[in-house]
């Protein structure tokens, strides 16, 4: 088949739809076979799909802060590993330093290559599943410790495993590493039953290309990866144009402030995004990975355009991220991360919707509450209030921007762990005022049947999110305690405690900011 340099419009909305449908396909695979609630209910996990050097093609619309920093973790496995990387091999790698997001976010990645058995030295694509682990070891059950100062206390680093070799599962030393640790995983099955559905969920992207190469013909397939990275590209370069420079700096709970600046060149139709001025990196564990920075950054400006189009490695293209080394949102080893992929993530997204001018601050945390014990580990996140725009009002109760997962159906919840669910309600008067107000944030309360830890590592419960253009700020939320003997505790944004049976944990959620003067 004749293959030209311009893409066929019609064909360009087939393949489009393709690329991401396989990786939806994977998704489901992923779903059906996983066995922790993360994975199967809360649906914390992300496909994709890649082009030979690693970059972005398609993914399905699943969490967005996997999405935008996979691409790192593909491309360094192919500078790690390049001439080693056989047929039948799959790697695991949750290195937050290339491309990793914190540590109970594992990446399973396998190569692609001809079908034929024809030597190939390179692989022709790659695939990619991202799953949140529900404990991957560390300080505390559910390895999302709301105190941790180095990358060891938050559990088990993978840095390119070889977990499948020539088509076997590695379950030997990959067992050996969850337990061989000064934090060991605490339940290991677990995590190599949620590693075996990752592989069969690679397995299910390796077979749909391989249809799709056998139907279009490799040089299509391969040259229609590229134009849709073209016209992804050409979409927000549109975006752009309509832009206007900007800056922002916005604090923390905890002090540090993300500061960046947004500049328009109307020549080249790029975007510099700059955050020089930033904090450098912090003792906390609210340092963001350079990985999970730019996901923050494709999100953004994913989310200004209108066109129906992946979120793929074209849209990096035209925008310049300029993130100093050694700030908090490019941290060095041995650097603690696990809420600056959560926390510090969202306020990334929210300074720059401010230095666009486009929207005020969401919630702007994902409110993440982990609990267990040795039997039990549980992590969700809750949702909050999101921010009002120029011509919207927010949403109420809605997990907002990098967090795109569910929240556990109670029956599930109180069915697998020894908590009852005993109110969840909208917080009313939570979100700003304005022409446009902020949506409401949630009260969440947990009954907890028997001795667990449990911790909550969130945001906004000092700074309030804010208002745009004269709109009010979103309440900023709250945590406590309420004793069985009635006593109540009020805890900080991050905290860990000991809950005894009859305890209630309560979460108040933050509103959204309001838009626009009244």
């Amino acid at each position: 088949m004749h293959i030209t340099s311009q893409p066929d419009p019609v064909r360009l909305e087939i393949f489009k739809n393709l690329y991401q449908f396989i990786a939806e396909q994977m998704g489901i695979v992923l779903q059906n076979t996983a066995t922790s609630v993360n994975i199967k209910e809360r649906l914390d996990f992300s496909c994709a799909i890649f082009d030979s050097s690693g970059l972005l093609v398609a993914n399905a619309p699943h969490i967005p802060v996997h999405l935008g920093s996979m691409s790192e973790s593909v491309r360094s496995l192919i500078n790690d590993q390049g001439d080693t990387i056989k047929p039948g091999n799959v790697y695991l790698s949750n290195n937050p330093y290339n491309g990793g997001t914190h540590l109970p976010d594992v990446t399973a990645i396998t190569p692609v290559f001809p079908e034929t058995n024809e030597n190939h030295p390179t692989p022709l694509f790659f695939v990619a599943s991202r799953g949140h682990q529900a404990d991957i070891g560390g300080i505390t059950p559910g390895s999302m410790p709301p105190h941790s100062t180095t990358v060891e206390e938050e559990g088990i680093l993978f840095d390119n495993f070889l977990l499948v070799e020539t088509g076997n599962f590695q379950e030997n030393q990959v067992r050996n590493l969850l337990v061989n640790h000064i934090y060991p995983a605490r339940n290991p099955d677990q995590n190599i039953a949620d590693f075996k559905a990752q592989i069969a969920a690679n397995e299910r992207g390796v077979q749909e290309l391989h249809k799709m190469v056998h139907q279009y013909g490799l040089a299509t397939v391969q040259a229609y990866m590229k134009f849709v990275q073209d016209n992804a590209e050409e979409s927000v370069r549109r975006a752009i144009d309509v832009l206007k420079d900007g800056s922002f700096i916005y604090e923390m709970d905890g002090g540090a402030k993300i500061q960046v600046k947004v500049t328009i060149n109307r020549e080249t139709r790029g975007a510099e995004i700059d955050f020089t001025g930033t904090s450098e990196q912090l003792n906390s564990n609210f340092n963001a990975p350079k990985a999970v920075t730019q996901a923050a950054v494709l999100y953004v400006f994913r989310t200004l355009v209108d066109d129906n189009i992946p979120l793929n490695a074209g849209c990096l293209k035209p925008l310049e991220i300029i993130i100093p080394e050694g700030c908090m949102l490019n941290p060095t080893y041995p650097g603690a991360v696990v809420a600056g992929n959560v926390e510090t993530s969202q306020t990334i997204v929210d300074a720059l919707y401010g230095a666009l001018g486009v929207m005020a601050a969401s919630q702007g945390t994902m409110n993440n509450f982990t609990f267990g014990s040795d039997r039990y580990q549980y992590y969700e996140t809750i949702c909050g209030g999101s921010g009002a725009g120029s011509n919207f009002d927010g949403t109420d109760a809605v997990h907002t921007h990098m967090t795109n997962s569910l929240l556990t159906d109670p029956e599930v919840l109180e069915t697998r762990y020894p908590v009852l669910v005993e109110s969840f309600s909208l917080r009313s008067h939570s979100g700003g005022k304005g022409k446009y107000s902020g949506g409401n944030g949630v009260v969440r309360r947990i009954r907890f049947l028997e001795p667990m830890t449990a911790n909550i590592l969130s945001g906004h419960r000092l700074v309030p999110p804010f208002g745009l253009n004269g709109g009010e700020s979103g309440q900023v939320g709250r945590n406590w305690i309420e004793r069985h003997d009635g006593s109540q505790e009020t805890l900080e944004s991050t905290a860990t405690v000991e809950m005894n049976p009859g305890d209630v944990f309560v979460i108040e959620t933050p509103g959204g900011g309001g838009f626009g003067s009244k």
